[in-house]
Protein backbone atom coordinates (compact mmCIF):
# COMPACT_ATOMS: atom_id res chain seq x y z
CA UNK A 1 0.00 0.00 0.00
CA UNK A 2 2.83 2.35 0.86
CA UNK A 3 4.61 1.54 -2.39
CA UNK A 4 1.48 2.23 -4.46
CA UNK A 5 0.91 5.54 -2.71
CA UNK A 6 4.53 6.55 -3.25
CA UNK A 7 4.36 5.67 -6.96
CA UNK A 8 1.13 7.63 -7.35
CA UNK A 9 2.71 10.64 -5.68
CA UNK A 10 5.68 10.52 -8.04
CA UNK A 11 3.38 10.34 -11.07
CA UNK A 12 1.23 13.23 -9.82
CA UNK A 13 4.39 15.28 -9.38
CA UNK A 14 5.42 14.40 -12.93
CA UNK A 15 2.08 15.47 -14.40
CA UNK A 16 2.02 18.79 -12.55
CA UNK A 17 5.45 19.70 -13.89
CA UNK A 18 4.91 18.82 -17.55
CA UNK A 19 3.09 20.61 -20.35
CA UNK A 20 2.93 17.53 -22.56
CA UNK A 21 -0.37 17.04 -24.37
CA UNK A 22 -1.00 13.83 -22.47
CA UNK A 23 -1.57 15.86 -19.30
CA UNK A 24 -5.15 16.76 -18.44
CA UNK A 25 -4.94 20.43 -19.36
CA UNK A 26 -7.83 20.59 -21.80
CA UNK A 27 -10.64 20.08 -19.32
CA UNK A 28 -12.39 17.07 -17.89
CA UNK A 29 -13.10 13.69 -19.41
CA UNK A 30 -13.52 9.98 -18.78
CA UNK A 31 -11.60 7.21 -20.58
CA UNK A 32 -13.24 5.15 -23.30
CA UNK A 33 -13.52 2.07 -21.11
CA UNK A 34 -15.53 3.89 -18.41
CA UNK A 35 -19.18 2.85 -18.29
CA UNK A 36 -22.62 4.25 -17.53
CA UNK A 37 -25.91 2.59 -16.58
CA UNK A 38 -28.68 2.72 -19.19
CA UNK A 39 -32.37 3.25 -18.47
CA UNK A 40 -33.24 0.35 -20.76
CA UNK A 41 -30.96 -1.91 -18.75
CA UNK A 42 -27.32 -2.88 -18.77
CA UNK A 43 -24.18 -0.84 -19.12
CA UNK A 44 -22.57 1.03 -21.99
CA UNK A 45 -18.97 2.15 -22.36
CA UNK A 46 -18.11 5.78 -22.98
CA UNK A 47 -16.65 4.88 -26.36
CA UNK A 48 -20.04 3.44 -27.42
CA UNK A 49 -22.27 6.02 -25.72
CA UNK A 50 -24.38 8.17 -28.04
CA UNK A 51 -26.37 11.36 -27.74
CA UNK A 52 -29.98 10.37 -27.10
CA UNK A 53 -29.10 7.54 -24.70
CA UNK A 54 -30.75 7.85 -21.28
CA UNK A 55 -28.31 7.16 -18.47
CA UNK A 56 -28.38 7.01 -14.69
CA UNK A 57 -27.73 10.39 -13.08
CA UNK A 58 -28.41 11.94 -9.70
CA UNK A 59 -29.71 15.03 -8.01
CA UNK A 60 -27.34 16.81 -5.65
CA UNK A 61 -29.33 15.27 -2.80
CA UNK A 62 -28.38 11.84 -4.07
CA UNK A 63 -31.71 10.77 -5.59
CA UNK A 64 -31.15 8.59 -8.65
CA UNK A 65 -32.85 9.57 -11.90
CA UNK A 66 -32.36 8.87 -15.60
CA UNK A 67 -31.29 11.73 -17.84
CA UNK A 68 -30.77 12.07 -21.60
CA UNK A 69 -27.30 12.53 -23.07
CA UNK A 70 -27.58 15.75 -25.10
CA UNK A 71 -24.08 16.01 -26.56
CA UNK A 72 -20.41 15.52 -25.81
CA UNK A 73 -18.50 18.50 -24.46
CA UNK A 74 -15.33 16.72 -25.53
CA UNK A 75 -14.81 13.54 -27.51
CA UNK A 76 -11.53 12.09 -28.71
CA UNK A 77 -11.34 8.29 -29.08
CA UNK A 78 -7.64 8.13 -29.95
CA UNK A 79 -5.95 10.42 -27.44
CA UNK A 80 -4.08 9.11 -24.41
CA UNK A 81 -4.42 10.99 -21.13
CA UNK A 82 -3.55 10.63 -17.48
CA UNK A 83 -6.58 9.91 -15.32
CA UNK A 84 -7.04 10.07 -11.58
CA UNK A 85 -8.27 6.66 -10.47
CA UNK A 86 -10.39 6.95 -7.32
CA UNK A 87 -11.37 3.78 -5.42
CA UNK A 88 -13.94 3.51 -2.65
CA UNK A 89 -14.57 1.21 0.29
CA UNK A 90 -17.42 -0.62 -1.45
CA UNK A 91 -15.38 -1.38 -4.56
CA UNK A 92 -16.31 1.43 -6.94
CA UNK A 93 -13.41 2.65 -9.10
CA UNK A 94 -13.76 5.88 -11.06
CA UNK A 95 -11.29 7.35 -13.59
CA UNK A 96 -11.41 11.02 -14.60
CA UNK A 97 -9.02 13.76 -15.63
CA UNK A 98 -7.64 16.15 -13.03
CA UNK A 99 -9.92 19.10 -13.82
CA UNK A 100 -13.19 17.15 -13.84
CA UNK A 101 -15.69 17.88 -11.06
CA UNK A 102 -16.54 15.22 -8.52
CA UNK A 103 -19.29 15.29 -5.88
CA UNK A 104 -17.95 14.52 -2.38
CA UNK A 105 -19.03 14.73 1.23
CA UNK A 106 -16.60 15.26 4.09
CA UNK A 107 -18.81 13.81 6.83
CA UNK A 108 -19.00 10.30 8.29
CA UNK A 109 -20.29 7.96 5.60
CA UNK A 110 -20.29 4.81 7.73
CA UNK A 111 -23.57 3.05 7.02
CA UNK A 112 -23.96 4.71 3.63
CA UNK A 113 -26.88 6.99 4.54
CA UNK A 114 -27.35 9.92 2.17
CA UNK A 115 -26.37 13.39 3.43
CA UNK A 116 -28.77 16.26 3.95
CA UNK A 117 -29.65 18.42 0.96
CA UNK A 118 -26.82 20.80 0.13
CA UNK A 119 -24.20 18.81 2.05
CA UNK A 120 -22.50 17.46 -1.08
CA UNK A 121 -19.88 19.70 -2.67
CA UNK A 122 -17.91 19.53 -5.90
CA UNK A 123 -14.13 19.42 -6.07
CA UNK A 124 -11.63 18.80 -8.84
CA UNK A 125 -10.63 15.16 -9.17
CA UNK A 126 -7.03 16.14 -8.40
CA UNK A 127 -8.20 17.48 -5.00
CA UNK A 128 -9.87 14.25 -3.88
CA UNK A 129 -8.30 12.46 -0.92
CA UNK A 130 -8.92 9.34 1.20
CA UNK A 131 -11.63 9.80 3.80
CA UNK A 132 -13.97 11.83 1.63
CA UNK A 133 -17.23 10.14 0.63
CA UNK A 134 -18.64 9.55 -2.86
CA UNK A 135 -22.19 8.72 -3.82
CA UNK A 136 -22.02 5.23 -5.30
CA UNK A 137 -24.45 2.75 -6.77
CA UNK A 138 -25.80 -0.18 -4.79
CA UNK A 139 -28.20 -2.94 -5.79
CA UNK A 140 -30.66 -4.05 -3.12
CA UNK A 141 -33.17 -6.83 -2.84
CA UNK A 142 -33.83 -9.88 -4.94
CA UNK A 143 -34.86 -7.72 -7.90
CA UNK A 144 -31.66 -5.67 -7.75
CA UNK A 145 -33.20 -2.23 -7.23
CA UNK A 146 -30.66 0.56 -7.64
CA UNK A 147 -30.00 2.85 -4.69
CA UNK A 148 -27.46 5.54 -3.89
CA UNK A 149 -25.04 4.88 -1.05
CA UNK A 150 -22.16 6.92 0.35
CA UNK A 151 -18.81 5.16 0.37
CA UNK A 152 -15.44 6.41 1.61
CA UNK A 153 -12.50 7.01 -0.73
CA UNK A 154 -9.76 4.55 0.18
CA UNK A 155 -7.18 4.92 -2.59
CA UNK A 156 -6.05 7.31 -5.31
CA UNK A 157 -3.60 6.74 -8.12
CA UNK A 158 -2.87 8.09 -11.59
CA UNK A 159 -3.08 5.96 -14.69
CA UNK A 160 -2.70 6.53 -18.42
CA UNK A 161 -5.64 5.39 -20.53
CA UNK A 162 -7.03 5.87 -24.02
CA UNK A 163 -9.95 8.04 -25.07
CA UNK A 164 -11.44 11.25 -23.69
CA UNK A 165 -15.21 11.58 -23.39
CA UNK A 166 -17.27 14.23 -21.60
CA UNK A 167 -21.01 13.58 -22.06
CA UNK A 168 -23.49 16.33 -21.18
CA UNK A 169 -26.80 15.18 -19.71
CA UNK A 170 -29.92 17.26 -19.20
CA UNK A 171 -29.44 16.84 -15.44
CA UNK A 172 -25.80 17.97 -15.52
CA UNK A 173 -24.64 14.86 -13.67
CA UNK A 174 -24.19 11.16 -14.34
CA UNK A 175 -23.00 8.03 -12.59
CA UNK A 176 -19.78 6.71 -14.12
CA UNK A 177 -18.51 3.29 -13.06
CA UNK A 178 -21.20 3.46 -10.39
CA UNK A 179 -20.09 6.78 -8.83
CA UNK A 180 -21.77 10.18 -9.05
CA UNK A 181 -19.94 12.86 -11.02
CA UNK A 182 -20.65 16.21 -12.57
CA UNK A 183 -20.76 16.63 -16.34
CA UNK A 184 -18.56 19.70 -16.00
CA UNK A 185 -14.91 20.54 -15.54
CA UNK A 186 -12.34 23.32 -15.35
CA UNK A 187 -14.39 25.66 -13.11
CA UNK A 188 -14.72 24.55 -9.48
CA UNK A 189 -18.42 25.37 -8.98
CA UNK A 190 -20.89 22.84 -10.41
CA UNK A 191 -23.82 25.23 -10.14
CA UNK A 192 -21.92 27.96 -11.99
CA UNK A 193 -21.04 25.54 -14.80
CA UNK A 194 -24.60 24.19 -14.92
CA UNK A 195 -25.92 27.74 -15.26
CA UNK A 196 -23.36 28.60 -17.96
CA UNK A 197 -24.32 25.54 -20.03
CA UNK A 198 -28.04 26.28 -19.62
CA UNK A 199 -28.44 27.82 -23.10
CA UNK A 200 -26.82 24.77 -24.71
CA UNK A 201 -29.07 22.39 -22.81
CA UNK A 202 -32.08 24.48 -23.82
CA UNK A 203 -30.97 24.45 -27.46
CA UNK A 204 -30.84 20.65 -27.50
CA UNK A 205 -34.20 20.44 -25.69
CA UNK A 206 -35.63 22.23 -28.74
CA UNK A 207 -33.66 20.57 -31.51
CA UNK A 208 -33.06 17.16 -29.95
CA UNK A 209 -29.69 15.65 -28.98
CA UNK A 210 -26.63 16.36 -31.10
CA UNK A 211 -26.32 12.99 -32.83
CA UNK A 212 -23.84 14.06 -35.53
CA UNK A 213 -21.14 15.72 -33.40
CA UNK A 214 -17.58 15.17 -34.54
CA UNK A 215 -14.45 14.78 -32.47
CA UNK A 216 -12.79 17.40 -30.30
CA UNK A 217 -13.94 20.07 -27.90
CA UNK A 218 -17.54 21.24 -28.39
CA UNK A 219 -17.75 24.75 -29.86
CA UNK A 220 -19.84 25.99 -26.92
CA UNK A 221 -17.36 24.68 -24.34
CA UNK A 222 -14.54 26.31 -26.28
CA UNK A 223 -16.39 29.66 -26.32
CA UNK A 224 -17.17 29.43 -22.60
CA UNK A 225 -13.52 28.84 -21.77
CA UNK A 226 -12.55 31.94 -23.73
CA UNK A 227 -15.25 34.06 -22.05
CA UNK A 228 -14.40 32.66 -18.64
CA UNK A 229 -10.75 33.62 -18.97
CA UNK A 230 -11.85 37.19 -19.69
CA UNK A 231 -14.53 37.62 -17.03
CA UNK A 232 -13.93 35.26 -14.12
CA UNK A 233 -11.34 35.12 -11.37
CA UNK A 234 -8.56 32.74 -12.35
CA UNK A 235 -8.82 31.09 -8.91
CA UNK A 236 -12.15 29.57 -9.97
CA UNK A 237 -10.40 27.46 -12.61
CA UNK A 238 -8.24 24.40 -12.38
CA UNK A 239 -4.75 25.60 -13.44
CA UNK A 240 -4.14 22.72 -15.85
CA UNK A 241 -7.48 23.25 -17.58
CA UNK A 242 -6.58 26.81 -18.60
CA UNK A 243 -2.97 26.26 -19.71
CA UNK A 244 -3.66 25.26 -23.28
CA UNK A 245 -5.75 26.97 -25.94
CA UNK A 246 -5.08 24.45 -28.67
CA UNK A 247 -8.45 22.68 -28.31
Amino acid sequence: MHSSTHSGTLLITYISSTKHSLAAKTGGCFPGRAWVTLEKGGRKSMRDLQAGDRVLASTERGNLIYSEVLAFLDRDPAIKKHFYVISTHNGATLSMTAAHLLFVWDGNCTGGALPAEGAMQTIFASDAHPGQCLLTLERKGAEGHLNGQLSRITRLRVWEDRGAYAPLTAQGSLLVNGAMTSCYAAVEKHQLAHWAFGPLRMLYSWTGPNRVQGEGLHWYAHALRWVGKLLLDSELFHPWAMEGTDR
